[in-house]
């Protein structure tokens, strides 16, 4: 049951995670301090809500900062460029993803009280791959976040999160400007 407890725990995460993408966006590295703990402080909120596969992500999100922010410590030679796959990975990753998706959805549905197991799957088993691509500093995930945060919009706002899902309109939004920068910068040093 959504409480005030939640409410003022969604508006502390909410703000967490906006520095997060925000910095994440200017490539500075201590964006990374504040996904690990605006997610770790976003799992009780979605155990809360009994977005279980979204509780399981955000446990995932606080393992990825800590690998995010020991992959783009570099700096001169050894820094983390950004970089492009090609299609055929995407294709194989996105058939994996759905596979798992079903997986998951499929368990949290049959043994759990889970709301919306299937749609929670997806966006989970999705966001774990787009956060990999992330911590890599590859292009393409700023496309996945699109789709990602576009998704969550509705699932956050049919579960009472209204915070969360007022946030996945922003980080929408911040997606598509994350991928125009990165991708300014990723040509500029192509051709550097």
């Amino acid at each position: 049951m959504y409480n005030h407890f939640f409410n003022l725990l969604e508006w502390f995460c909410v703000g967490l995670n906006l520095l997060f993408v925000i910095y994440i966006i200017r490539e500075q590295r201590i964006g990374w301090l504040f996904g690990i703990v605006g997610s770790f402080l976003s799992i009780a909120l979605f155990i809360g809500v009994k977005l279980y596969s979204e509780a399981i992500l955000y446990s995932y999100y606080v393992v990825m900062g800590f690998y995010g922010w020991q992959k783009w410590k570099g700096g001169g030679a050894s820094e983390l460029r950004i970089s492009a796959r090609s299609v055929v990975y995407h294709a194989k990753f996105i058939l994996v993803c759905l596979v798992l998706s079903l997986g998951l959805g499929a368990f949290f549905n049959a043994n759990t009280d889970a709301q919306k197991p299937f749609a929670d799957a997806f966006s989970t088993i999705f966001s774990f791959f787009a956060t990999y691509l992330e911590a890599q500093k590859v292009l393409s995930a700023w496309l996945y976040w699109v789709v990602l945060n576009a998704f969550s919009v509705w699932l956050y706002f049919e579960r009472g999160l209204t915070v969360y899902a007022a946030l996945m309109v922003v980080y929408s939004i911040l997606s598509v400007v994350g991928y125009v920068r990165w991708q300014k910068t990723y040509e500029t040093e192509r051709r550097g």
